[in-house]
């Protein structure tokens, strides 16, 4: 599938890393809003562009977010300063808080942005799930917590790392539904990294392909 086009004023994530030491990575791609998947078999460096471009880990080369220069050779903007949401295989909710309680963590900590809580709890579907505690939550529960999570911190990019890989067939399929109807109406650069062809289709305006590190043309 082709990108759509961005909406004036919308941000587009503009990545091009080279070289390295370790794993180097050689990859370069545009991400409008909407979703980008990165897809590729395990070791491909899928991971490590997330990383790059969430600031865990600096690499050589450059990552913009429209007009905000995030990393080149002489600038480095730290994590903490990139308002990125990134959500893992585990969500990474804190256990020993209710939803409701992770949910207002991240909004006490956030600017002032687009995502408000009754959206984003409507749009995820976990409105039965607020006075859950974090560690009674099922895989595919978890996972939608923590995107909601993710949006309340008012992210300018999202970052999504093979979320469903730990659910079992039938919770994967359901929330593949619950993702394609969320991500139609965020209005952000969404990177979403798979290695499920299938999931990239349906989710995806873009795929990149990554093999041993470098982004390959076509899915």
């Amino acid at each position: 599938m082709s990108s759509p086009p961005a909406a004036p004023g919308a941000e587009v994530l503009d990545l091009a890393l080279h070289g390295g030491t370790g794993f180097p990575l050689d990859i370069a791609f545009a991400a409008p809003p909407g979703v980008t998947a990165l897809t590729g078999l395990s070791g491909a460096g899928k991971t490590s562009v997330l990383r790059a471009i969430a600031g865990l880990d600096r690499r050589p080369g450059r990552i913009a977010l429209g007009a905000t220069l995030w990393q080149d050779a002489r600038t480095f903007v730290p994590a903490h300063r990139r308002r990125v949401g990134y959500v893992m295989q585990g969500a990474g909710l804190l256990p020993h808080l209710t939803v409701a309680g992770n949910l207002a963590y991240a909004a006490r900590r956030a600017p002032p942005g687009p995502f408000t809580r009754e959206a984003v709890i409507a749009d995820t579907g976990i409105a039965a799930l607020l006075d859950r505690p974090a560690a009674r939550l099922s895989g595919g529960e978890a996972q939608r917590a923590g995107i909601a999570r993710a949006l309340l911190g008012q992210p300018r990019v999202l970052l999504m790392d093979e979320p469903l890989s730990a659910l079992d067939g039938d919770a994967r399929a359901a929330l593949v539904e619950v993702f394609a109807r969320l991500f139609a109406a965020v209005a952000i650069p969404v990177v979403y990294v798979t290695h499920d062809a299938g999931e990239a289709a349906r989710l995806a305006n873009a795929v990149v392909r990554i093999e041993g590190g470098r982004g390959v043309s076509g899915p």
